[in-house]
């Protein structure tokens, strides 16, 4: 298992290739994309432990998505079910990447008590309203920052490990490591990525929505309604081909470069 070291303009690519996954099989990769955030939702109101089971459960129909989406890649039928076919493979590790991963989030959120006092902490744990004089508090923008960089080394190991626990049944702490290790060798792709993200993903479509309302605030309503339906399984599917590009698939991997 190796992962390749892509030059940056592959980052551009990625959300292009998903475009082109999407239009083999739009319905089914929006199914599974939305069925993967609806799913999450109703497990995390579950009072007590929804939030706890929701993470461990995330890995598991995480990979769910990504298998509809190899499905399609490869031309095969596939139906909704696809998007549970992740409790056969390697259950074990992918909740105890749904566990490390939660622990970490919540390491990094308590980090962040010792710059704010644990506002921000009480907001993400709690769901409690942000009090507008925190918000603009010195110490509040300082929990942010915090947060966000502390966290992004989390998301790093956590970004590629279901995919590699479940296609290559490896442990969870290997497969997280791996997937920090590829996130950190292709910085420059990921780099790309986000940029294309932002730009396609909210910028842009911002933009035009914003000069539809100056003339229909109608039309600019009716058209932002859909708008997630469309992106949302596209950025799905762009996590699929940024994957299969660094890591290829079982029994296809690409040699390390």
């Amino acid at each position: 298992m190796h992962a390749r070291q892509l030059p940056a303009q592959r980052g551009f690519a990625w959300l292009g290739e998903g475009l082109q996954l999407w239009r083999r099989n739009p319905a089914l990769l929006t199914f599974a994309s939305f069925g993967y955030l609806l799913l999450l939702i109703l497990v995390s109101v579950v009072p007590f432990i929804g939030q706890v089971l929701a993470s461990l459960l995330m890995p598991v129909l995480s990979l769910g998505v990504l298998n509809t989406c190899q499905a399609i890649a490869a031309g095969r039928k596939a139906g909704p079910d696809v998007l549970f076919s992740g409790f056969q493979q390697n259950l074990p590790a992918l909740v105890a990447i749904g566990g490390i991963y939660l622990a970490g989030s919540l390491l990094v959120l308590a980090l962040t008590a010792v710059a704010d006092g644990g506002a921000l902490f009480g907001i993400m744990t709690s769901g409690g309203k942000l009090d507008p004089e925190i918000a603009t508090s010195t110490g509040f923008t300082m929990a942010l920052l915090v947060a966000i960089t502390l966290s992004t080394p989390v998301m790093m190991a956590y970004w590629f490990a279901p995919l590699l626990a479940g296609w290559w049944q490896v442990s969870a702490p290997k497969a997280m490591f791996f997937s920090f290790y590829a996130c950190l060798r292709n910085w420059r792709p990921f780099l790309a990525y986000s940029i294309a993200l932002a730009l396609f993903g909210a910028i842009l479509p911002g933009i035009v929505l914003g000069i539809v309302g100056m003339v229909s605030p109608t039309l600019a309503t009716l058209l932002s309604v859909p708008l997630p339906l469309l992106l949302i399984p596209i950025v799905f599917a762009s996590f699929y081909t940024n994957a299969r590009d660094i890591f290829g698939e079982p029994g296809n991997v690409p040699e390390q470069t």
